[in-house]
């Protein structure tokens, strides 16, 4: 059985280890779900913050994570006398993401990223979002006919259509979420099929070393 893996990386990590309470070893991670399911494609869709980097809608489906490192990393070198050290260490920060998803890339994730927007809320405040649900459920279907089983991992109820359709079409789905994460719509489709992120603790936690 054929099986490919995707993960709705701001549903299932959003808020990161503070969310979580423990930080996921992604290598373990990506490991487990090829001995676990045999997956053979591990789709990653994210967020990350550019920095008036020239992506192009257009063309690129995902943002060329190295090439973005260097421009950043520009920014920072060449350019400290325009921002504020609050700034620069803002650059740092999104400047180590960048790194990181350089690290799932060598690990074998296939990433599409999608850049940060800002949206003005009523309220005054500003939320940024990624918007990659879409780009999942485009790649879920694209790649519909390739794969026998979709190792899902998200609780979005946003999904429900989409997973509905591809178990008509006769693909396996399970569903690996956060239970109090997860939809409750999510959660009855799936049935005996969803799995609890949580009860992976003691298999991805990181664990730190000691000096």
């Amino acid at each position: 059985m054929k099986t490919f893996v995707f993960i709705d990386a701001s549903n299932l990590f959003y808020g990161g280890e503070k969310s979580l309470g423990w930080k996921i070893d992604y290598k373990k991670l990506f490991a487990y779900l090829k001995e676990k399911y045999e997956a053979s494609r591990i789709f990653y869709f994210g967020g990350v913050e550019i920095h008036n980097f020239k992506y192009d809608y257009q063309k690129d489906d995902t943002v060329p994570i190295a090439q973005l490192e260097i421009y950043l990393l520009g920014l920072i070198e060449n350019k400290e006398k325009e921002f504020n050290e609050a700034e620069i260490l803002l650059l740092g920060r999104h400047l180590q993401r960048v790194r990181f998803y350089l690290k799932l890339l060598q690990f074998g994730y296939r990433l599409f990223l999608k850049p940060v927007k800002l949206y003005d809320q009523e309220d005054g405040t500003t939320k940024r979002k990624a918007n990659c649900d879409v780009d999942m459920a485009f790649h879920l279907m694209k790649e519909k006919d390739n794969f026998d089983r979709g190792v899902v991992l998200s609780g979005d109820g946003d999904f429900l259509p989409v997973l509905k359709h591809l178990k008509e079409k006769g693909k396996e789905v399970i569903i690996l979420g956060r239970g109090p994460r997860t939809a409750k719509e999510i959660k009855q489709f799936a049935g005996s099929n969803f799995r609890d992120f949580e009860y992976l603790r003691e298999i991805l936690k990181m664990r730190v070393k000691r000096k």
